[in-house]
């Protein structure tokens, strides 16, 4: 079977840049795999998608003229429905070989085969294989139908037959062009009221010809970089504004570093066909407002790369990557600062204004915003969040660190009420650390403020201080307390309030700072401060924590068997779970582990069955030899891995346990719990409770059992 090489290109209107990466990525890939689904594909084939601006384009590598005849053997009916008792065709079995194109002399070839309990008719056939302008075509309607778009547009197009017309066309931007060729033939194909050539658009101002013809489809790539002055490989052109950035701030001299935010770059890669990266600059007298704002605005405003020096402070030069390449680029760096200039000037001043009021004196105005219907205003939130903090501020460090936490969560969110933050709540918490040090707070309570809402995000830092780890504590666990009190709570993918981020932020400070609070009574520390607003949903809470705290540990390296073992038991001291699951860890690997986590399950469920039948071990009860000597073994070993478990040394307390092996097999060997005498049968029960407890303290070492 020969083979070429298919090249497939929807030419259109600006894409929106966000989306275009994905866009390009669903295109090729749909394409590809109905292509393969229809035997059109060879098995080395592969498939490369190109993604620009104006254009969706997909190269795939070894596809075939026609695909490969295929056997089909086809199940039609049971035997007793199909023929009658003299083993003629009845007429269902004719009417479904109508449907597949045969008639009765097909009866006699019909192959019996076991089919369950019954006996079915096969029909073996040959489906011809389907030609690639067929299956092409087939394969692109899916790939266009496929398309993740954001927002679907409508606009009108002349019919394509001899009577006048419009006909309207859905996409996400207006179709121009469309490109299908195999090898160096067009393949015809239609798609979106357009027809299949080998000629596509270059760059709107820079291309060399108009319109750029393909010669094949293996030139696809260097003839629209040549002629049409477009790098349509997303990769390839994200990859050279990439170089370019750094050559320019390397140009600069050694103490330029360039801001490589990766989310913009893709933007940009997005928005330009042939990148040009150029210097620009802007006056320093707004370097005097804080960083965050001019690098935000430069960012999300105008797609500009800051610059900054080894310091990571903020300079006065920033790079834009533009879509032309002028032989004087002056025009275009003017334009651009002058843009820019306007942006910063009103950060600027939002900055200026903002300080004109203390964050104090904007505390009372928290009271008139809706924080949510069912639990108040931001203002009563504040006074939650306060009170939380205090307890726990009270806790972990006696009545200087309560008062501490107190000032800052009260002042935590009045940065919501200023001009800067109403323009780019991204900063919300950062301006109230620049503004509470003009207002001359402390460093402490400033940073508090800044980092109430750490970790924001997975891998973000955690809050610097103590101050503020408790106010990020209260804050979040007033989130959680809240809204699951009102049970608005995560459903599928919608989580509107972030609450998995909040309890994974939680999750985090209690075990990265190694804080000696337990889970429970944090909780039950909330629930008050919402007085008659919410129901006690303290149980649910704990397990959504306790879920998202599993889920953590296995995306950490530990199994799922080794997580269930400790969580199991629902430590309180999260802090305590990682020492607890290296000790189970390093339990697993003894030889006796397997042994004692199969006796565990079994006196688990022993216990189970005789709940409130257990008494307190007398050893003059003790009868036969092996519990003799398990309840001997038991008076050495418990005491000594108890001693342990209190010291926090976990590891120590299972290899302590560990040596119970041999006493735990010869009591199940030689000894019948379920006594016919009570007393003796409790006995034996209560030897069993305490040895339980004494090997699960850790962790429940059946859910180790296989």
């Amino acid at each position: 079977m020969t083979t070429k090489n298919l090249l497939v290109e929807l030419f259109v209107e600006e894409l929106p840049p966000k989306a275009l990466k994905k866009l390009g990525d669903a295109f090729a890939g749909v394409l590809f795999e109905q292509l393969k689904a229809q035997g059109l594909t060879a098995t080395d084939s592969a498939v490369t998608p190109f993604a620009s601006p104006r254009r969706l384009a997909a190269h795939v590598s070894a596809v075939a003229e026609r695909a490969a005849d295929k056997a089909v053997s086809q199940k039609l009916m049971p035997v007793s429905v199909g023929l009658d008792a003299s083993g003629q065709p009845t007429p269902a079995l004719l009417k479904r070989l109508g449907a597949l194109g045969a008639d009765a002399s097909a009866v006699a070839g019909l192959k019996r085969a076991p089919d369950g309990k019954a006996e079915a008719l096969f029909y073996d056939s040959v489906v011809p294989g389907v030609d690639l302008a067929v299956g092409l075509q087939k394969a692109l309607d899916e790939a266009i139908a496929k398309l993740p778009i954001p927002k679907v547009m409508s606009y009108q197009l002349e019919t394509d037959c001899e009577l006048p017309g419009w006909s309207s066309v859905h996409f996400v931007r207006p179709a121009h062009g469309l490109v299908a060729l195999h090898g160096s033939s067009v393949v015809p194909v239609k798609a979106l009221g357009l027809k299949a050539g080998n000629a596509t658009q270059g760059h709107r101002f820079e291309a060399a010809k108009s319109p750029v013809v393909l010669a094949d489809a293996d030139s696809y790539a260097q003839t629209l970089l040549s002629d049409g002055a477009v790098i349509a490989s997303f990769n390839d052109r994200r990859f050279a504004i990439v170089q370019q950035l750094a050559q320019a701030a390397e140009r600069l001299g050694p103490g330029y570093e360039v801001l490589m935010d990766e989310s913009l770059l893709d933007e940009v890669t997005a928005l330009v066909e042939r990148p040009n990266v150029l210097t620009c600059g802007f006056e320093e007298q707004f370097l005097e407002v804080p960083q965050e704002c001019l690098i935000l605005t430069m960012k999300a405003n105008q797609k500009y790369f800051p610059l900054v020096d080894t310091h990571g402070k903020l300079t006065n030069r920033f790079l834009v990557v533009s879509n032309i390449s002028p032989i004087d680029a002056s025009a275009v760096i003017g334009g651009n600062e002058r843009v820019v200039r306007p942006r910063l000037a009103d950060a600027k001043f939002f900055f200026d204004q903002d300080r004109k009021k203390t964050l104090a004196s904007r505390v009372e105005g928290l009271g008139k915003v809706v924080y949510h219907n069912k639990l108040g205003t931001q203002g009563e939130r504040v006074e939650r969040v306060r009170a939380i903090a205090r307890a726990i501020g009270q806790q972990l460090g006696g009545d200087v660190l309560a008062k501490s936490a107190d000032t800052a969560a009260q002042l935590a969110k009045t940065d919501l009420l200023t001009d800067m933050v109403g323009e780019f709540p991204e900063l919300q918490g950062i301006m109230g650390g620049y503004y509470a040090r003009h207002d001359g707070l402390s460093e402490d309570i400033a940073f508090a403020i800044e980092d109430h809402y750490k970790p924001r995000f997975a891998g973000d830092e955690l809050p610097r201080t103590m101050t503020g780890v408790v106010v990020a504590l209260a804050d979040k666990l007033e989130t959680l307390v809240g809204m699951f009190g009102i049970g608005n709570l995560p459903t599928g993918d919608k989580d509107p309030f972030a609450l998995r981020r909040h309890a994974l932020g939680l999750i985090r400070m209690l075990v990265e700072k190694d804080l000696p609070l337990d889970l429970s009574a944090l909780v039950a520390r909330a629930v008050p401060a919402f007085g008659d607003k919410i129901s006690d949903a303290s149980e649910a809470l704990a397990d959504f924590i306790y879920d998202r705290l599993a889920g953590s540990l296995r995306e950490q390296g530990y199994s799922a068997q080794e997580v269930d073992a400790v969580l199991a038991l629902r430590p309180q001291r999260l802090a305590d779970v990682t020492q607890r699951l290296q000790a189970v860890r390093a339990f697993a690997a003894l030889p006796a582990a397997a042994a004692l986590a199969a006796a565990n399950k079994r006196i688990g469920n022993i216990l189970k069955k005789s709940e409130g039948e257990g008494a307190a071990v007398e050893e003059s009860r003790l009868v036969e030899a092996a519990e003799k000597e398990l309840f001997t073994a038991m008076q050495k070993t418990v005491p000594a891995a108890d001693a342990e478990f209190a010291n926090g040394d976990y590891t120590a307390s299972l290899m302590t346990l560990a040596a119970l092996r041999a006493p735990v097999d010869a009591f199940f060997d030689g000894v019948m719990v379920n006594a016919d005498d009570p007393a003796l049968k409790a006995n034996r029960l209560g030897l069993l409770k305490s040895l339980h407890e004494a090997m699960n303290r850790v962790a429940d070492l059946s859910r180790l059992a296989t």
